[in-house]
């Protein structure tokens, strides 16, 4: 994948090293260029100035972007950061950090994902602009039941969250849906941005994937 982190802190700077050693395509915008300093294990692009500068993005070739992370210091900067990517661009995965959690609900009604600066880690924004990540959020004693959370693909939007269960091997818990967590999920259907929680054993972890990569149950 090809993905533009704008924002070279403590944040930024993890999130494009990882993603870099990854294997994956990254490119850091920062207005200061010490910022890069942070950067000990990046085999990415970096350049200097503003993340909603057009001549900048054409240089990150945000046309061909497959996510974007707006992880600045400044709410409005990562606001504006992340609509442009999405309206201009047609950027796919875009997420903002915000360091004001009363203006998440906000955001996600425009169809921006948000995360708070308490809640920020380097694994929720992968969630994000990562989709299929494999991520494991808990696991029991025995390593063969485990809990996980994905984002539902737009191609599944719509789909009775009942559609994501399978057999003894998947299980949909919980729903986080604009910010909000619920239990009561049986009999709701699916919405772009939806996250679902699942319980999962080892051989469901595999057919979670294929159902959400492909749509078969």
């Amino acid at each position: 994948m090809h993905i533009v982190v704008i924002g070279c802190g403590r944040v930024g700077s993890e999130l494009a090293m990882q993603l870099s050693e990854e294997g994956h395509s990254v490119v850091v915008i920062d207005k200061n260029r010490d910022s890069f300093r942070r950067l000990t294990r990046f085999s990415g692009k970096t350049l200097v100035g503003s993340g909603f500068d057009r001549e900048i993005l054409l240089q990150a070739d945000a046309s061909h972007a497959d996510a974007l992370a707006a992880v600045t210091s400044g709410d409005n900067s990562n606001i504006l950061c992340a609509r442009i990517a999405r309206d201009n661009y047609q950027i796919k995965n875009v997420v903002a950090r915000i360091y004001d959690p009363q203006r998440a609900g906000i955001y996600m009604k425009l169809g921006i994902p948000t995360v708070a600066t308490s809640l920020w880690t380097t694994k929720q924004v992968k969630r994000w602009i990562i989709p299929s990540d494999d991520a494991i959020e808990w696991s029991d004693g025995t390593d063969t039941l485990h809990l996980v959370e994905r984002v539902v693909p737009d191609h599944l939007a719509g789909k009775p969250i009942k559609f994501f269960n399978y057999e003894n091997d998947v299980k949909v818990v919980g729903l986080v849906r604009s910010g909000a967590g619920r239990l009561n999920v049986d009999e709701l259907f699916s919405q772009e941005d939806d996250i679902i929680q699942c319980i999962v054993t080892n051989a469901g972890l595999t057919k979670l994937k294929s159902v959400l990569e492909g749509g078969q149950s």
